[in-house]
């Protein structure tokens, strides 16, 4: 059986949904299931950029050169398109 990770956004209207873990955030999160908008799914636009608290691997280095331009003061920003959920995570708009 496939290990789950719960997936929480904290100060939405949004209820936590529950992934299969090690997948990655675009392919899972919608308009109807998260307050999470994406644009371009490839790390170039910043639509996707998300303050995401839990367990999950760092930034590649082109998505920590997109985070330092858009998030620089943020040190829990990350592009959610670009995130592979390994644990459970709390997801909030920056």
């Amino acid at each position: 059986m496939a290990e789950l990770c719960k997936i929480s956004f904290p100060g939405s209207e949004f209820v936590p949904i529950t992934l299969e873990c090690h997948k990655n955030l675009s392919e899972h999160l919608t308009i109807q299931n998260s307050p999470v908008l994406f644009g371009c799914r490839t790390g170039i636009c910043g639509i996707c950029l998300v303050e995401i608290i839990g367990n999950i691997p760092p930034p590649e280095a082109d998505e920590q050169e997109m985070l330092e331009m858009l998030a620089a003061n943020y040190p829990h920003a990350r592009l959610a398109c670009q995130v592979n959920i390994t644990g459970n995570v709390e997801i909030r708009r920056v």
